[in-house]
């Protein structure tokens, strides 16, 4: 079953990346079917410092964002090192060669593991959107033009978790959605406004301006109202809807109006004053898949068809309670669910059947540093990378299989890796590193 049959997919970004006749894209943090999954085949399954590489660019700083890929353009969000510049890169696919470069806005504060490039750009194959946990958040064309800007925090107040601000916009059907779910009080200065509330935005990707704000109530309380969690589309029976998760509550809403449709939530049975959500949701086989926070937690099942109002526990299908991370998002690909727990019990990737909740493997990876990256997928392979820039290839068949390792050397990572047009393209800490097979679709000029 192809994951078109479980998942979501936008049409029309996928026709406009497709202008220049290569093959898909990658037009936002997790992929084309927003499950960390992409169509593409012929990728390699191994690689070393020359066989596979098509082609490193430098960059000018590290962050945690991943690259943006549409229309044979890679787009790519940093800081730079020695300067206070924010800035939105773009590079060519089959080159690598530096085809722009814009100052968005400033960066002035700094975090442990974070700064403020982390959010992921994406794009709905006309303009690339930037976003800044710094608040500047802009729309460029793909020539490199500031069509439009405006800054989030200004207009709203401090929008910084502990760790910074780390979720990504999404362009999806005409809107472009960007979540703050932040604690009532600022963790660090600014404080002007408070106290704050947390609301899910819907802005217009041609102009900039808000299409409607929705508020998203929560009795959670201190850091477990901050959530690092980017925005899923779900196409739940007839319904598109759009899926947000932290705190506390899983919750869903209308992506034309912003109206809650449902909730649920996941701290019943614990109310922790710590509990900051990091991994997003995904979806498939027509459920909402969630974890709660801090890893070794449960993973749950929602059973989301018909779902309306305040979901009880009767909608869980199941609950898995072992190997489960604090930092990585779970992907779907091919009809299977895989979890990373990248920093307990050897470092574990688990695959379970999405609709029972049954094990079907689990394996170690082991490696020198954490995994916060995400799984990505295609082309029956499962590809991450770690903290300390090392590299893993694994089957996505019926059992665990490691099919390659190689270190990058440029540490630190935490993007993911992005899959597009026949290559993977790897943000790693100084580099832009993109892997391909040099010979047939998709090989360097």
């Amino acid at each position: 079953m192809t994951n078109a049959g479980w998942g979501i997919v936008s049409v029309a970004v996928v026709l406009l990346c497709l202008q220049v006749g290569l093959a898909g894209p990658w037009p936002n943090w997790r992929g084309p079917h927003f499950n960390g999954s992409a169509d593409e085949r012929g990728l390699p399954e191994s690689w070393t410092d020359t066989e596979n590489v098509l082609w490193t660019a430098a960059l000018p700083g590290p962050a945690a964002s991943t690259p943006a890929v549409c229309d044979g353009k890679v787009f790519v969000s940093s800081e730079v090192k020695g300067s206070d510049d924010l800035v939105a890169l773009c590079f060519d696919v089959r080159t690598g060669r530096q085809l722009w470069s814009a100052t968005v806005g400033r960066s002035d504060r700094s975090f442990p593991r974070n700064n403020l490039a982390t959010p992921s750009p994406t794009t709905d194959g006309r303009h690339a959107f930037f976003l800044y946990g710094s608040g500047d958040l802009a729309a460029l064309d793909f020539d490199g033009n500031i069509v439009w800007s405006r800054n989030i925090e200004a207009e709203y107040g401090n929008i910084t978790c502990q760790f910074g601000y780390g979720a990504s916009p999404v362009a999806f059907e005409g809107r472009l959605y960007i979540p703050i779910l932040r604690r009532d009080r600022a963790w660090r200065e600014p404080r002007e406004g408070e106290p704050f509330d947390s609301f899910l935005l819907a802005v217009d990707p041609a102009t900039g301006k808000t299409l409607w704000r929705h508020v998203r109530a929560s009795d959670a309380q201190d850091e477990s109202l901050d959530s690092y969690a980017t925005p899923i589309p779900f196409r739940n029976g007839g319904r598109t809807e759009i899926v947000l998760v932290g705190g506390d509550y899983v919750t869903a809403h209308d992506p034309e109006t912003g109206r809650e449709l449902w909730r649920y939530c996941y701290a019943t049975d614990r109310r922790d004053t710590r509990w900051r959500l990091i991994p997003s949701v995904v979806t498939g086989a027509g459920m909402v898949f969630g974890v709660q926070p801090r890893g070794g937690n449960d993973l749950f099942a929602i059973r989301a068809d018909g779902a309306d109002g305040v979901l009880s526990q009767d909608r869980i299908a199941w609950m898995f309670d072992r190997m489960t991370p604090d930092v990585p998002t779970p992907l779907f690909y091919q009809g299977r669910l895989y979890v990373l727990d990248g920093t307990r019990n050897g470092k574990v990737v688990t695959r379970l059947d999405p609709t029972t909740g049954r094990v079907e493997w689990h394996g170690r990876i082991g490696g020198g540093g954490p995994w916060r990256a995400s799984l990505t997928a295609a082309d029956g392979k499962l590809y991450c990378i770690n903290e300390d820039s090392e590299v893993i290839v694994l089957s996505a068949g019926d059992e665990f299989r490691i099919l390659h390792r190689f270190d990058m050397n440029d540490k630190p990572v935490q993007a993911s890796i992005a899959i597009a047009e026949a290559r993977l393209f790897l943000r790693t800490a100084s580099k832009l590193t993109c892997i391909g097979k040099k010979e047939g679709r998709g090989s360097a000029d």
